[in-house]
């Protein structure tokens, strides 16, 4: 059998290419890109059975790299955190689902904050969407027995939506929900 060559340690200028094919393909925060980045240093850390100094300086230029895309605009956290709260406002989820989502990408909490929709038109329109999603409450059946009525409540809980935001979307006749949705998408 023929050894596979060590692969090199990560320089600045291959960290700087991996993420950049990275951004090509994914959005992503600094802090993302970050986890990408360091993940490489890992494997090639565990394939050389690398020093801690050595690590450590990988993990340093990886850092620095983020530093620099970031400001050279090609990085930019509020404006992930804005598109991927709206795309996700459209999706159906609610305010607390979209903190917790942008939490877990590492968007900064100011910044996850300051990208939540401020209209509870737009979390009425997300929680009617969910309704639409699963078929229930304007977009269910007729009349729905009280075992159903808490399967959707627990649906709209799951997704974080407020009781009294759920109930409303639930009661809302299909008409209303539509004209509701299309007013939303138009805005």
């Amino acid at each position: 059998m023929v050894d596979k060559p060590l692969p090199a340690a990560p320089t600045a200028t291959s960290l700087h290419e991996a993420a950049l094919r990275h951004l090509a393909r994914y959005a992503t925060t600094g802090a993302g890109l970050l986890r990408v980045l360091n993940r490489r240093v890992d494997r090639w850390a565990r394939a050389v059975q690398a020093e801690p100094e050595a690590m450590a300086q990988a993990r340093a230029a990886a850092r620095a790299e983020i530093a620099r895309l970031t400001k050279a605009g090609l990085l930019d956290d509020a404006a992930f955190a804005t598109m991927r709260a709206q795309s996700l406002t459209r999706a159906g989820k609610s305010r607390r689902g979209i903190a917790a989502h942008l939490a877990v990408r590492g968007v900064p909490a100011d910044l996850a904050q300051a990208a939540l929709p401020d209209d509870p038109e737009a979390e009425l329109a997300a929680a009617v969407t969910l309704a639409r999603k699963r078929r229930i409450g304007p977009f269910g059946a007729a009349a729905p027995d009280p075992v159903q009525q808490q399967r959707a409540l627990a649906a709209f809980a799951r997704a974080g939506f407020s009781q009294d935001m759920a109930q409303r979307a639930l009661r809302m006749d299909k008409e209303a929900a539509e004209a509701l949705l299309r007013r939303v998408r138009q805005a």
